[in-house]
């Protein structure tokens, strides 16, 4: 690159970020258009739509109202991935969707949930409902190459071979689905139908599709609902978590750029660009994308960012270990990029395989995550390997080209981590131990061995309409105090219903005699409305109902399920690419003792377990395999460069040594980004934070101090057989040449 291309870089790269900075900050147009502020918010940061379903049978099955809450969930998923559907009562059922404010809006676009039945001219029943697994408005190609728009069905086993059966039977006959009594839709079969999938065509529009594929969506559940109340709720949490959060994360990002530009002086204020317009990027396309924000996202979001310093990290470590070894600057920048790129695309291909396994197979909060943590990653890699490498050569072109420019190594000496394997085995085995420990004494106290919040384990919903308006902060400051006075828990969820003055509590389960005593304390504190009720008596406007958890036993199967088969197919892919199974099983130990560190946390602290736990737990899973990779990255190096005489011993630690400042550099920044948001974020924000950050030390210990270790255990028999193999061909060969070598005497002698 010359002078000149290297200023227009620059001042092209000058130019983007200016553009994202303003268009993240303002917007376009009259909307703002990719503005921060038009990203949509959860319900705990901007409120959204509570509506209310009661079930027409008055005595559902317990499995029933499972089936149908799960079912629900996968419904509202589409309007949101952090969308909470959850049962109240005992024939009760809350959706919860952020984002929204128009009630009505949603309830005509989920549709009333009433019976669905497939039948025939006849009126006989084929199946109904409970058997269709998806509907979906599609747009294909027809006869004469047009688009036309058709609902796509899909069945379950036992639907697949009744409408196998039926169309089979009866082709050239129509099915009538039969939506509450109503015929909406009356098809000809075509042809027999026998992989439980089929295509409704006709003359649709795309909104009588989607309309059509509503009704079969909403007209599959178990159990026939009607709704009884629809809410416009506020914030569960006020601005201030929402800015407290973001000053947060403004402060880890500065920490972070001072950090590098002190590590790698202009390679560091290159990577500290790079960051900032990650960031703006970042913003930028969940606006894009449409994807809703959190309060654990916010943090997820933070997280990337110190996350996406480790590609920087990897890389100017190897371009400053070019240079220490003799290379040219030119030479050190081309090999450093060269030799990092393999580090860099494994950890990162692995996080989005477990991303896009988490995407496909779970939802709610789940799904939500992988998809922010896959833009995240998408983004990091794209900065790191496309921007920072441009703006490198940029400056070099410009005459930065003094190694002294590029900061100076840390130096090491060889680390004996490999001999000192069993204390750090020792160590790591009692870590692991303590989570299932202290979950036995906790039990033993009967404190229960997690401290399980209500997405766990449900509790009470209690609605109360007060005479006097209050604001979400002021519910936190004179409100919450009085509940917890009352039930010795700070875990207060509250939600202002927009329009008046009704506000909605979720606490742990409380018995009858404790809602008495919320109800005295709460109108001695703030008088509470009254109204007159059925026997023509004053009552109190509060109501309180028994609420299930709002992660159902399906999601949780889902998730883990999921989570499972996302790790799966992460060692897989390490297997393949190192081409050595004994990689993806150190990796698969590593994991778990980080896994198992988290989960200590949360014994040992009594933090609230609910949807963060989860996200901790998968950012760690991330965090943790991402950087077993960058030592695997070495390890796999060194062992095709590998002397003759160097032991395995030797070059396991050579690899741990040589990844030290990787080690530190990403650890402290990621630590130091979560560190920054623990210490300004509200209490909610705090208790995602400390388990990540004791991830992130567990995270450190184990790529440093385990997978070289575990992986010099399992290889260490094979290396013997390999070496002693090496040594006797090498043996036969020597022998060989001497046997010719005679010979050729001999030979000679003769003549």
């Amino acid at each position: 690159m010359n002078k000149t291309k290297a200023r227009i870089t620059l001042i092209a790269f000058a130019a983007i970020l200016a553009v994202l900075i303003y268009t993240v900050f303002v917007g376009w147009g009259k909307t703002g258009s990719g503005a921060a502020k038009n990203i949509k918010l959860g319900l705990d940061l901007e409120g959204g739509v509570s509506i209310t379903y009661q079930t027409v049978d008055d005595n559902p099955s317990a499995e029933d109202m499972s089936d149908t809450v799960y079912k629900l969930q996968q419904r509202v998923d589409g309007y949101s991935t952090e969308a909470s559907v959850y049962q109240e009562g005992g024939n009760r059922i809350n959706i919860e969707i952020p984002g929204v404010s128009n009630a009505d809006e949603i309830l005509e676009d989920l549709g009333k949930p009433g019976s669905l039945e497939f039948q025939l001219d006849d009126g006989t029943v084929i199946l109904d409902g409970s058997h269709v697994v998806s509907a979906e408005a599609a747009s294909q190609k027809n006869n004469m190459n047009n688009t036309e728009y058709v609902v796509q069905l899909e069945f379950d086993k036992d639907g697949t071979k009744a409408f196998s059966d039926a169309t089979s039977a009866h082709v050239g006959d129509n099915i009538a689905i039969v939506y509450d009594g109503e015929t909406v839709s009356a098809p000809r079969v075509n042809e027999a139908i026998t992989d439980g999938k089929c295509v409704i065509t006709g003359n649709f529009t795309i909104e009588s599709a989607q309309e059509l594929a509503s009704y079969i969506r909403i007209g599959s559940l178990s159990l026939e609902l009607e709704e009884i109340r629809s809410n416009v709720v506020g914030a569960q949490l006020g601005q201030k978590a929402l800015s407290s959060s973001l000053v947060g994360g403004l402060i880890g990002l500065a920490i972070v750029v001072l950090i590098m530009i002190f590590a790698y002086k202009i390679p560091g204020l290159i990577a500290g660009f790079a960051l900032i317009m990650y960031a703006a990027l970042d913003l930028a396309a969940l606006n894009a994308f449409d994807m809703t924000l959190t309060l654990p996202g916010i943090a997820g979001v933070i997280l990337s960012i110190g996350m996406a310093v480790d590609a920087n990290v990897i890389i100017y470590a190897r371009i400053r270990e070019e240079i220490e070894s003799g290379k040219t600057v030119r030479s050190s920048i081309d090999i450093g990029f060269k030799k990092a790129l393999s580090a860099i695309i494994d950890g990162n291909v692995t996080t989005l395989i477990a991303c896009f396994v988490l995407n496909l197979m779970a939802t709610g909060s789940v799904k939500g995550f992988a998809q922010t943590l896959a833009l995240g990653v998408a983004l990091s890699m794209f900065t790191a390997l496309v921007i920072s490498r441009l703006l490198v050569n940029a400056c070099y072109a410009l005459g930065l080209q003094d190694a002294k420019y590029f900061g100076k190594a840390i130096k090491f000496n060889l680390l004996h981590i490999v001999e000192k394997r069993k204390l750090f085995f020792t160590i790591a085995i009692i870590c692991m131990l303590s989570g299932p420990v202290f979950c036995a004494i906790n039990g033993a106290r009967g404190a229960g061995a997690l401290n399980l919040s209500m997405e766990f384990r449900g509790g009470t919903s209690t609605d109360v309409t007060f005479t006097d308006s209050f604001t979400i902060e002021e519910i936190d400051e004179k409100i919450k105090p009085v509940i917890q006075d009352v039930i010795g828990s700070a875990e207060i969820q509250a939600q202002k219903v927009s329009g008046g003055n009704e506000i909605i509590f979720k606490t742990r389960q409380l018995s009858v005699d404790e809602r008495q005593a919320l109800t005295d304390a709460l109108n001695e504190a703030y008088p509470i409305e009254t109204y007159t009720d059925n026997a023509g008596k004053e009552a109190l406007s509060i109501n309180f109902e028994t609420i299930s958890s709002t992660i159902s036993s399906e999601m949780r199967r889902d998730a883990v399920i999921a989570v499972i088969i996302a790790v799966i197919c992460m060692l897989i892919y390490i297997w393949f690419r190192f081409s050595d199974v004994r990689f993806a099983s150190a990796a698969v130990m590593a994991l778990i003792h980080d896994v198992l560190l988290v989960f200590a946390s949360y014994a040992i602290v009594r933090i609230s377990v609910g949807n963060t736990f989860i996200a901790a737990m998968l950012t760690i899973v991330g965090y943790s395999i991402n950087a077993t990779i960058v030592i695997f990255d070495r390890v796999r190096e060194n062992l095709r460069e590998r002397r003759n005489f160097e032991t395995l011993e030797e070059l396991v630690d050579k690899s741990i040594t040589s990844t030290m400042t990787r080690s530190i550099y990403t650890s402290l920044t990621t630590f130091v980004t979560i560190a920054a948001l623990y210490i300004v974020g509200v209490p909610s924000i705090k208790e995602f934070a400390l388990p990540l950050m004791v991830g992130i030390l567990a995270g450190a210990f184990s790529s440093v101090c385990l997978t070289g270790p575990l992986w010099y255990v399992l290889r260490k028999a094979k290396d013997k057989r390999d070496m002693a193999a090496a040594k006797a061909q090498a043996d036969a060969a020597a022998a060989t040449k001497i046997t010719a070598s005679k010979k050729k005497k001999n030979k000679k002698a003769a003549k």
